[in-house]
Order: structure tokens, then sequence, then C-alpha cells
């Protein structure tokens, strides 16, 4: 019986996918990556036509120098510009909230990329994570249905978890909301008030509150795939 193989695309691949991907939502990004890469490489050729003279190692150390640098920068150009295009395809489309919440997730924060209400007929929804700075409350889509969804959340929070702080995020359709590339850095922000075992406790108690909700599927976090450096 044959084996089936599965190879992994390589790094270069993975650069093209991003690249290709990146530049679908953003055509500029191609000018900065070109920028990035030449200027380092021109200058590399002008220190060595001014101190290099005949000296052939010189000239390959300074251009050697020159190409690395401006790979280098082209590369963390392509990362910016592929984090600003992700989360350009990601604004204003149901589930986005829990699409960037898997970073935060994965550090300091408890809880799910899933919402813990949700109005299927308007798509608001509120999110419910756990960390250092207490219960976090985020609120997505239209500002008036997200906000009765997390005055709800927000009442049974604080009956399972007296005396824990509850903050209140708001990613909606509004002029007051917090921009959705700038959620992570807001909840990095917030001031420490748990420890990690009583972040444990409080996860573990709003866990028991919450029923197994039917995500409707155009709200489903884990089919938006945003672009990784």
């Amino acid at each position: 019986m044959a084996k089936q193989t599965s190879k992994e695309p390589g790094r270069f691949s993975q650069v093209i996918d991003v690249f290709k991907r990146t530049i679908r939502v953003d055509k500029s990004a191609l000018w900065y990556m070109l920028a990035g890469f030449i200027v380092p490489v021109a200058l590399s050729l002008v220190a060595a036509f001014t101190t290099a003279g005949n000296n052939v190692l010189s000239w390959i150390l300074d251009l050697l120098l020159g190409f690395t640098i401006g790979v280098l920068l082209a590369m963390i150009l392509l990362g910016r510009r592929a984090e600003k295009a992700a989360y350009k395809s990601l604004e204003g489309k149901p589930g986005a909230v829990g699409a960037i919440l898997r970073a935060p997730l994965k550090r300091a924060f408890r809880g799910s990329e899933e919402p813990v209400a949700v109005n299927p007929r308007t798509m608001a929804a509120v999110y419910r994570i756990v960390g250092a700075p207490g219960i976090v409350l985020i609120g997505e889509g239209n500002r008036v249905e997200a906000q009765q969804l997390l005055e709800a959340e927000r009442r049974r929070a604080s009956k399972a978890a007296a005396n824990v702080p509850i903050h209140a995020i708001w990613v909606t359709n509004d002029a007051n909301s917090t921009p959705l590339p700038k959620v992570v850095k807001t909840l990095n922000k917030m001031k420490r008030k748990l420890n990690r075992n009583e972040i444990r406790a409080v996860h573990s108690r709003l866990s028991s509150l919450t029923n197994a909700l039917p995500i409707p599927k155009g709200i489903d976090p884990r089919k938006i795939r945003a672009s990784h450096r």
C-alpha cells in the first residue's frame, strides 16, 4: 500500500502566497517593498564608489551588505502591509473580532473565538474573554443590537463573578467604536487586576454559564483566515 506524503509549502512559497494575497488588497505594497529593497542597494553602491576604490573585496562586501539589508527591509515591509491588508479584508465582516482574537487567546487571555451571544437577524455579536484586566466583552456589528446583547452578558458575568472588573470594547458601525486593528492593542493596554489562578477560576465559572450556542454560518470565525506574516 503506497504511502501518501503531504509536503508542506516551503518558506519561499509561503512568502509568495502572502505577497499575492497582500497585493490583491493593497496594490501599493509592491512599491513599498521595491523602495525598501532599492534604497539600501543604492546606498551600498554609493558607499562602494566613495570608499572601496579598486578593492574588489570591498565592492563585494558593500553590495552584499546592501542586498541583505534590502531583502530584510522588503520582508519587514511586506509583513506590515500584509497585516494591514488582512485587517482591511476582515473589517465589516461578521466574525472579524473572533478572527483577531486568536493571538490574545494564545497568550494572556482565556475564552473563545466564537461569540457568546449573537443576533441572527443583524449578525450583531458579543465575544467574551478573561485575562489580567478582568472580563472583557467585545461588541461587534450594529451598535444598538450589540449593546443589548452586551448588557445582557454583562449582567450574567457580574452575577457569576462578582467584584471582577468588566470592560467593554465596541467594534461597531459608529464613529466612537474601536477600529479592528486596535482591538489587540487596547487589550494589551488594560491594567492588570487578576493573577493566573484568578483568571483560571473566573474563566471556569463563566464557561459553566455558556450553553452550546449555534453560530450562524456567516459568523463562524474559523472560516475567516487572515494573512500571516
